[in-house]
């Protein structure tokens, strides 16, 4: 996999997944703000039934893609998986917000439930999902600025690998 076209193919189908994400939580976001701001109850449960596809089509799917792509490039170039701490820190903080948004599927589900079922519906807990969805924000966007200015500092075993290349050669 050490072709340029394999590893400029990984890095857009990455890019597009993790910008994909952001977008679709950045949406997420939206509807939910929009949801708490309504002046009446049809209009919340509108904004609250339509963050339940956002999250099941497009925030889960692009978060599960953008992790899986992100360790395929790890694996397969030169940045390796535990050679730079800037890739380690990616990983965890995408790992991070992954956990958390699966944690969080079901209470998006039940509110969904709940503007489906209930005539005026207690959507208390949509202060909480904003929540969410700016800190898994912030997350992203730190993944994003770590991903393009790449911090120096290599691990002891990405040190090792670099001396043996250059006693190799």
């Amino acid at each position: 996999m050490n072709s340029p076209r394999v590893r400029k193919l990984l890095l857009l189908c990455h890019v597009v997944s993790s910008v994909g994400w952001f977008g679709a939580a950045a949406a997420f976001a939206g509807l939910v703000f929009a949801a708490l701001r309504a002046s009446d109850a049809q209009s919340t449960r509108a904004a609250v039934l339509a963050i339940e596809p956002i999250m099941w089509f497009a925030i889960v799917p692009l978060a599960l893609a953008s992790l899986l792509t992100g360790l395929i490039q790890s694996l397969a170039t030169h940045w390796g998986f535990v050679r730079h701490y800037w890739v380690i820190y990616k990983l965890v903080l995408t790992l991070f917000a992954t956990t958390i948004l699966l944690l969080n599927t079901r209470t998006i589900s039940t509110l969904a439930q709940a503007a489906r079922t209930a005539e005026g519906g207690d959507f208390g807990s949509l202060k909480g999902q904003l929540v969410h969805a700016s800190l898994g924000m912030l997350v992203l966007l730190l993944t994003t600025v770590l991903g393009a200015y790449k911090p120096k500092g290599v691990t002891r075993y990405g040190w090792r690998k670099q001396h043996e290349r250059k006693s190799a050669a």
